[in-house]
């Protein structure tokens, strides 16, 4: 018995010469193949078709970019702004996306606040509101002198919508009463009553004013 306990005693306690081996190249290099034609088919293929599948489902039309269609023709979309210029539409905010309102090309100035040029253009765009809206009452609203992260925001603040109602009033021959209920009838609450702001949608406002007059679609 003690000698059979010897020998396993030394059994256990002799060096092991056999020593792992690492597996092939050739077994890693399939593995890594394998595995990059399965995440490539399931988050390539497979989830982006389901994805939108259930956003055509539920969500249609914010899944095809919440265009806005008039008379057969698209005219926008409710989540990017245009370049509005003449004084019968209301003005979106000011762009810094590409040479403005670029959808393809979103950002913003990235200009700090003491920035030298940053001040330069709002001091411009202040003055060209006071040129072109010189029956307008009180200090140009903020929103309508700086620009948005995206540069392609299409909501303006209810202070920034009724600051151009004399203007849009004026160049359409409309009662201000009545430009003003519009712009009132358009102001959209916060999101689930607490996140972000009261604000206009411009380009609707914009399509609205028209369908008042019976005009042609906002551009």
């Amino acid at each position: 018995m003690a000698t059979t306990a010897h020998h396993r005693d030394a059994d256990l306690l002799a060096p092991r010469t056999e020593v792992a081996r690492d597996p092939p190249l050739r077994s890693e290099l399939l593995t890594a193949i394998r595995y990059t034609l399965v995440t490539t088919v399931l988050l390539g293929i497979v989830y982006p078709l389901l994805i939108t599948g259930l956003a055509q489902l539920t969500m249609r039309r914010k899944a095809d970019g919440q265009l806005i269609v008039r008379d057969g023709q698209v005219v926008g979309s409710a989540i990017l702004a245009q370049d509005f210029t003449s004084p019968r539409y209301f003005h979106e905010r000011p762009s810094a996306a590409g040479n403005g309102y670029d959808a393809t090309n979103s950002g913003g100035s990235n200009l700090a606040q003491s920035n030298r040029q940053l001040e330069t253009r709002i001091e411009g765009d202040v003055a060209a509101w006071h040129k072109q809206d010189p029956g307008a009452r009180g200090p140009v609203p903020i929103g309508l002198v700086t620009t948005s992260a995206s540069g392609l925001d299409p909501d303006i603040s209810p202070e920034g919508a009724f600051y151009q109602v004399p203007m849009v009033a004026a160049a359409r021959h409309l009662p201000e009463a009545a430009v003003r209920a519009l712009v009132q009838s358009h102001i959209q609450g916060r999101q689930l009553g607490f996140l972000g702001e009261p604000r206009v949608n411009v380009l609707e406002l914009n399509l609205a004013l028209d369908a008042l007059q019976g005009g042609a679609s906002a551009h």
